[in-house]
Order: structure tokens, then C-alpha cells, then sequence
């Protein structure tokens, strides 16, 4: 499958009902599935790649067949190309690339790819990662780089869109941290 343009994300409180629909917006659309597992606490997270149409049309097809078990969910038609890579943990980072450190933290992972996204559209900022509801109770996190001013860009439109969907938890800009907080980057 070509590098998608469109990313959607399902969050469930029910696994069970996550498997089935899971199953029937594979079957809906040609999308490529990004992350399928079970998250904290006792939740499904579903996310999925591919053109705007087929996104689409699989994420209609599980919020149709959901319920109430839906928690939250996007759809992101151009999403900003950084993001799968944040997503996916696959970020390097090179010592002349550490500048600020901006934190955004959410009440759901799919509001962290939200906030993500908006982020990496409005800053020049480099995105480096976006965690999703695994070992953080549920809660999402994104993390960027970039000059002060840009981070601190960044880091207030990531906070605005997770506050329109009513999830911010933190927002927070460090700028000049100790080069031990990117460890696992670099």
C-alpha cells in the first residue's frame, strides 16, 4: 500500500466489540491497519491508513456498528505525513535537532493524534512521538522539538484541539531541557 494521505482511529471500551469492528472496517475499505490492541485500561484502540474515501468509509463502518462502547474517534482526511512516524515510535533524533521541549497530554490516545496532527500543520516543529493509552491509563501524549517559539506554537494548538474535544489533560513547554529527556531518541 502507497504512503497514506488519511489516518482514522477508534477508541472502544469494549475489546470484544473492538475485534468485531475491527473485522468489518477491514472488510468495508481497502485501509492498512496502523494499530489494532487492547490498551489501559480494558479498552481497544483501532487505527487505520489510506485514502481520505477508504478512512472514511471504514470509520463509518465501525461507529455504525459500535454503540455506546464508542469512547472517541477521528478522522484526519491530510493528515500531516510526520505523524506516522511519531505514531509508530520510528523517530531519530540527532543531537543539532534538540531544541524545546513541548508535552501535550490528553484524556484518550486518539485526541493525542488529534492534537498531534494540529500541532505539526501549524509549527515547524518536529514531531517525535505519539503514545497512545498503553501504560498511561488510558491517557494519550505527544511530544515535539523545535526552537522556543515554534514548540510554544505548537504545544497551544495541539492544547486547543484536545480542549475542543474536551480531553486536555497538560500541556507544557520546557525550554531548554536537559538532553536526558530525549534518551530514548537519540
Amino acid at each position: 500500500m502507497s504512503t497514506p494521505t488519511s489516518i482514522g482511529a477508534i477508541e472502544l471500551s469494549s475489546i470484544g466489540i473492538g475485534y468485531q469492528i475491527e473485522d468489518d472496517m477491514l472488510k468495508a475499505a481497502s485501509v492498512e491497519l496502523l494499530i489494532a490492541r487492547t490498551i489501559c485500561s480494558g479498552k481497544y484502540l483501532i487505527i487505520l491508513g489510506g485514502s481520505v474515501s477508504d478512512v472514511e468509509s471504514a470509520i463509518r463502518t465501525g461507529l455504525a456498528s459500535a454503540g455506546d462502547s464508542i469512547i472517541d474517534h477521528l478522522i484526519i482526511p491530510n493528515v500531516h505525513p510526520t505523524v506516522f512516524a511519531a505514531l509508530g515510535q520510528s523517530v531519530a533524533l540527532g543531537p543539532e535537532e534538540l531544541g524545546a521541549l513541548g508535552v501535550v497530554e490528553t484524556f484518550s490516545g486518539v485526541s493525542a493524534i488529534a492534537a498531534a496532527d494540529a500541532a505539526a500543520k501549524a509549527a515547524r516543529i518536529t514531531l517525535f512521538r505519539i503514545h497512545v493509552a498503553m501504560a498511561l491509563g488510558g491517557k494519550g501524549l505527544c511530544l515535539m522539538t523545535g526552537t522556543v517559539a515554534d514548540v510554544r506554537a505548537g504545544v497551544q494548538v495541539a492544547a486547543e484541539e484536545a480542549c475542543r474535544r474536551g480531553l486536555l489533560v497538560s500541556e507544557v513547554v520546557i525550554p531548554r531541557p536537559g538532553r536526558e529527556l530525549f534518551g530514548d531518541y537519540l
